[in-house]
């Protein structure tokens, strides 16, 4: 049987050092292609769109008793209405962002393009340069604090390149309310793990964003016949005489633990996207940007 998929980086890279240098040759390139996406769908990318303190003109409506507004006498000239025009909000909103280094996401199928880390990395460094272009703060847990520069997605780029073996999981107590999060994994963790790790964010009022990065053959367990199983994460091994048994199963299973994590975070209010290795990253970008101006949860949070 044909290989149907592998893990992207040879045995030595197991050593944090070896690890460390292949994710810092890859970051480049990967933030090339990061804003060659941003590129095909900053058009979309609006503002805040809403009222509040700017300098660009956002709207005129009609003047209301007691509006502390000023009154624009030349759009009121015009016919029998007194206007007044609004300004757009251009406080900056901190957005925080994080791909999981973790051992998992360097499984790449033959039915896809990237591997999950890849991807991972391409969707966080776009976000960065699309929040950066806009004048939002952006920070990345356990790397940077929060900053506002134009050249956001690179200054990441660059400590990601000369930051040492990253955690599994960053400390995000620190990540306060008022503030978004942009999390990119697989999530291929227990659920309640995941939770677990989440709920700080959830009691500190955060506003999270997940994506979901998964690969072809993890949705459709393509195997079949004798099939060795390999544990990224562990090492473990398990080998199954026939493979195509257990597809049912394990499509249950998966498909279960992505439907309660998604369902979690729609309580909470916070969105859940999933992205294919095997489709465009710009669709989770194109979602991602819907959900933080969904309600105007992201537009114009002064206290953030």
């Amino acid at each position: 049987m044909a290989r149907i998929g592998e893990v992207q980086t040879p045995a030595a890279t197991r050593d944090a050092l070896a690890r460390g240098r292949l994710r810092a040759s890859l970051v480049p390139d990967l933030l090339v292609e990061a804003r060659r996406i941003v590129n095909t769908v900053i058009a979309g990318w609006h503002g805040r769109r809403k009222r509040g303190i700017g300098e660009n003109f956002w709207q005129f409506r009609p003047y209301v008793e007691g509006d502390s507004s000023r009154i624009d006498w030349r759009r009121s000239a015009r016919d029998d209405h007194t206007y007044v025009r609004d300004r757009e909000w251009e406080a900056a909103h901190t957005v925080w962002l994080w791909a999981d280094p973790s051992p998992s996401m360097l499984y790449k199928s033959t039915g896809a393009s990237v591997s999950k880390e890849s991807r991972a990395l391409v969707l966080a460094l776009a976000m960065a340069e699309l929040l950066s272009r806009s004048g939002e703060r952006i920070a990345w847990p356990g790397l940077t604090d929060p900053f506002t520069a134009r050249n956001g997605a690179e200054r990441i780029a660059a400590q990601l390149m000369h930051a040492a073996d990253p955690p599994a999981k960053p400390d995000l107590s620190s990540i306060r309310r008022f503030c978004d999060i942009v999390i990119v994994s697989d999530f291929l963790d227990p659920v309640e793990e995941t939770m677990a790790w989440l709920d700080v964010l959830a009691r500190h009022g955060v506003r999270a964003h997940l994506i979901e990065v998964a690969d072809p053959a993890e949705e459709s367990f393509p195997y079949a016949g004798r099939t060795e199983f390999t544990d990224p994460e562990t090492g473990d091994k398990l080998t199954a005489g026939r493979a195509e048994m257990l597809g049912d199963e394990y499509r249950l299973l998966y498909t279960a633990r992505r439907q309660e994590l998604a369902g979690w975070c729609k309580r909470l209010g916070w969105s859940y996207t999933v992205n294919h290795t095997d489709r465009l990253a710009s669709e989770a970008l194109v979602r991602i940007h819907m959900a933080m101006t969904a309600d105007g949860a992201f537009a114009g949070r002064a206290s953030a």
